[in-house]
């Protein structure tokens, strides 16, 4: 049985790819996907109880939320 956790984790991964192979044109689409596999990836590390890798997420995912916010106040 798979931990939901270790799921989230995986999910998190893989969105955090999606959005790397995605097109650099389409940068709020690509934030969006940082945001929803960081989150993941954060529940994930307070699982693992890794204060490191909370702190690395929580910062990649506060700087793909200031990416939407600046690219939304130059349109």
């Amino acid at each position: 049985m798979i931990n939901t956790f270790k799921l989230l984790g995986v999910i998190g991964l893989i969105l955090i790819i999606i959005g790397i192979l995605i097109k650099p044109k389409n940068r709020k689409l690509r934030d969006i996907l940082y945001i929803l596999g960081g989150l993941a990836l954060t529940s994930y590390s307070f699982y693992i109880k890794d204060t490191i890798f909370i702190m690395l997420q929580i910062i990649f995912v506060l700087v793909a939320i200031f990416d939407i916010f600046r690219i939304s106040k130059k349109k």
